[in-house]
C-alpha cells in the first residue's frame, strides 16, 4: 500500500513537471513570437504585395518594379500604417501559433532524448521541427489567408481595368466574416492548406536543424548551454534564411492561392498555380518578394530565437 501511495505520488510529480514545462514553452513561444511580428511584419506586406500582383497587360509595366518601389508606394498611398496591414490577425494568433510551435517541438524533443536534459543530434532536431511544422500548420492556413488579403488587396485593386477585386475589406473580422460567409464557411478559411502543409513541415525542419547545426558550431560541441546572446543571434538570423531558402516557391503559391478570387477564380489548386506562374512569368516568378523575405527572416527570427530563449532561460 505504502509503495502504491509514493508510485502515485511520482507519477503526479512527473505530470506536474511536464505541465510546468509546457507552460514555459508556452510562454516563451509567446514572447518569441511578439519579437519576430513587430521586427518582420513590414517586410512581410512587402513581399506578399510583390507575390500577389497580377501579371500586367502586354506592354504594360508591373505595378511594383521590386521592394524598394512597393515600399515608396505604399508609403505614398497608405503612409506608414500600410506597413503594418493584416497586422490585426497574425497579432491576435501569435501567442498561439509560436505557442503551439515551439511546445511541440519542446514535447518531442523530451520524446527524443535518451534521458532528461541531453542534448539532441541536429537529426533529432529537424524530427522536432517538421513535426512542429505539421502541428501548426492548421493554425498558420486561416492566419496567413486572413492576413494575405488584406496585405494584397490595395496592388490587386489598382492593378488595371482587367482585374476586379470583388471586395474591400475592412480589416481582420471583415475578411473571417466574408470568407465563413460567401466561400464555403469555415472550409473557406483553409483554403491554401496543402501549400501550408508544405511550407511548415519541410521550412521548420530546416529551421530548427539549422539553428542547432550553427548553435553545436560556434560552442565547439553540443552542449550549447553555455552561448551568449550575440551567438543566439546569429543562430537565429541564419535559421530564418534557412526556413526561406527552402520552401520560397511554395510559399508564392500559397499567397497567390489564398489571394485568389472565389467566385472566379484563376487557379485550379496548387498544381494548377504552380504551372501558371511557371509558364507566363519563369522561375522568376516563384521568387517574387524574395529579396524582402529573406531580409525580414535574419532580424525577424533573431529576435523571435533570443527572446525565446531569454524568456525560457529567465522561467528556469
Amino acid at each position: 500500500m505504502v509503495i502504491w501511495y509514493w508510485s502515485l505520488i511520482g507519477q503526479a510529480d512527473c505530470s506536474f513537471a511536464k505541465m510546468v514545462d509546457v507552460a514555459k514553452d508556452l510562454t516563451a513561444g509567446t514572447v518569441g513570437g511578439a519579437a519576430q511580428l513587430i521586427v518582420g511584419h513590414p517586410f512581410d506586406t512587402i513581399k506578399v504585395k510583390l507575390q500577389s500582383q497580377p501579371a500586367p497587360a502586354p506592354g504594360q509595366p508591373l505595378k511594383y518594379s521590386g521592394a524598394m518601389d512597393a515600399v515608396r508606394q505604399t508609403m505614398a498611398a497608405e503612409g506608414p500604417g500600410g506597413l503594418y496591414k493584416g497586422m490585426g490577425a497574425p497579432l491576435a494568433s501569435v501567442a498561439a501559433f509560436n505557442a503551439v510551435l515551439f511546445t511541440v517541438r519542446g514535447q518531442m524533443e523530451a520524446l527524443l532524448r535518451s534521458e532528461p536534459g541531453a542534448p539532441l543530434t541536429i537529426n533529432q532536431q529537424v524530427v522536432c521541427g517538421a513535426g512542429a511544422g505539421l502541428a501548426v500548420s492548421f493554425l498558420a492556413c486561416p492566419t496567413e489567408l486572413i492576413k494575405c488579403r488584406l496585405q494584397a488587396q490595395s496592388a490587386l485593386a489598382s492593378a488595371g481595368p482587367t482585374t476586379t477585386v470583388a471586395v474591400k475589406y475592412g480589416g481582420p473580422m471583415d475578411v473571417a466574416r466574408h470568407v465563413l460567409k460567401s466561400e464555403g464557411g469555415t472550409r473557406g478559411l483553409f483554403k491554401g492548406l496543402v501549400p501550408t502543409l508544405a511550407r511548415e513541415v519541410p521550412g521548420n525542419a530546416a529551421m530548427f536543424g539549422a539553428y542547432e547545426a550553427i548553435k553545436q558550431y560556434l560552442a565547439g560541441g553540443r552542449d550549447t548551454s553555455g552561448l551568449g546572446q550575440g551567438s543566439l543571434i546569429v543562430a537565429g538570423g541564419v535559421a530564418g534564411a534557412s526556413f526561406w531558402a527552402s520552401i520560397y516557391p511554395i510559399d508564392v503559391v500559397k499567397s497567390v492561392i489564398q489571394v485568389d478570387d472565389f467566385k472566379n477564380p484563376k487557379y485550379s489548386g496548387s498544381f494548377d498555380a504552380f504551372r501558371k506562374i511557371l509558364a507566363s512569368e519563369g522561375v522568376k516568378g516563384l521568387y517574387k518578394g524574395f529579396g524582402p523575405a529573406m531580409a525580414r527572416s535574419v532580424p525577424a527570427n533573431a529576435a523571435c530565437f533570443l527572446a525565446y530563449e531569454v524568456t525560457r532561460s529567465s522561467l528556469g
